[in-house]
């Protein structure tokens, strides 16, 4: 049985990985957002391996990374779209590539039905870390990569999140660190009329919109087949139950013994110092997004019976970590009942 191997980011360690996924295998890697399980995007037996790993459904599609704007001839059909497609896809793919921006697109015939969950789409990203970028580039051009967790927890964003919740359902992973941002990639769907955001991310609305024009918001209850990753209303949770509250409501509500608290900004006097993390003493928001996946693990380690978390600002990066933080939640009684969002 094969186990797990941990890999450096050194160029041989890396040309390892890349033969591993032209070889059938999967790869953990980091990218700027949060870490990717990846496999080949167009062998369907890796594409399976990725499903089973994660225990995802397969109504869910995958995101296919690329490192060049070459292969998009490969995955997109570009005949296909529209003029103003087009033309967004030109802009976005200059000014927002490599990053955290996943465009939905038609796709090519040849892309396999288990990457697009049987969808006439594609969602595709060029990821600007650069160990993703030289793997891509050594592998096979195009490589499939949903967050490096089992479905529906929190995704990782660190090696040792990875090997702590996938163990040897992953040949390889390459251990670059703490992701930079944090927060999974931002999904517009451009195949629209009208551009609309189906997951909220590291590409805000406003940067968007301030290059081509109005977008719409659709993110959220689940639709029944899902366009791309992060649709479904129950998603990144912790194992224990999260319970979410407006910004600045929690330092006024008594703590409970084995109860955590995750405040967005200083909320003054800590009582447990050991169950409360803070996203960012002086509320900036990239550094709450950079701190929000890797807090949570930290406390979900606690083997705490409840964790309570306080909303972000709801505008750039704070609206997708209040996006992650009410699918986190929308599993707990006392959450449902309050209705924050």
């Amino acid at each position: 049985m094969f186990t797990m191997q941990l890999l450096s980011t050194s160029s041989a360690d890396i040309e390892k990985a890349a033969a591993a996924i032209k070889a059938g295998l999967l790869v953990a890697f980091p990218t700027e957002t949060v870490y990717g399980l990846g496999g080949d995007a167009f062998s369907p037996a890796a594409l399976a391996k990725i499903f089973e790993a994660k225990e995802r459904p397969r109504f869910d599609p995958l995101i296919i990374h690329i490192a060049e704007m070459d292969a998009l001839s490969r995955i997109v059909d570009i005949a296909s779209l529209s003029a103003l497609a087009e033309k967004n896809l030109a802009i976005l793919a200059e000014r927002l590539w490599p990053g955290p921006l996943t465009l939905v697109l038609p796709k090519r015939a040849e892309v396999p039905d288990l990457a697009t969950a049987g969808l006439a789409t594609v969602a595709l990203r060029c990821p600007s870390h650069p160990v993703a970028q030289k793997l891509i580039r050594l592998s096979t051009g195009a490589v499939a990569a949903p967050s490096a967790n089992p479905f529906g927890f929190l995704s990782p964003t660190r090696a040792e999140h990875v090997r702590n919740q996938l163990g040897d359902r992953v040949d390889y992973i390459i251990n670059g660190g703490r992701t930079e941002l944090g927060l999974e990639s931002t999904v517009l769907d451009l195949g629209r009329n009208s551009p609309a955001i189906l997951r909220l991310g590291g590409a805000s609305r406003e940067a968007i919109e301030e290059l081509i024009g109005p977008v719409e918001l659709s993110v959220g209850s689940a639709p029944d087949k899902p366009l791309s990753p992060g649709q479904l209303e129950s998603h990144y949770a912790p194992r224990a139950p999260l319970v979410l509250h407006r910004q600045g409501e929690l330092a006024s509500i008594p703590e409970a013994a084995d109860e955590g608290r995750l405040y967005f900004s200083s909320p003054g006097n800590i009582v447990v110092p050991e169950r409360t993390r803070v996203l960012s003493q002086s509320g900036d928001l990239p550094e709450a997004a950079a701190n929000f996946f890797d807090m949570l693990h930290q406390l979900d380690g606690l083997g705490l019976e409840l964790i309570r978390a306080e909303q972000a600002p709801a505008y750039g990066l704070g609206a997708a970590i209040n996006d992650r933080l009410r699918r986190a939640a929308s599993n707990t009684k006392e959450y449902n009942e309050s209705q924050l969002l």
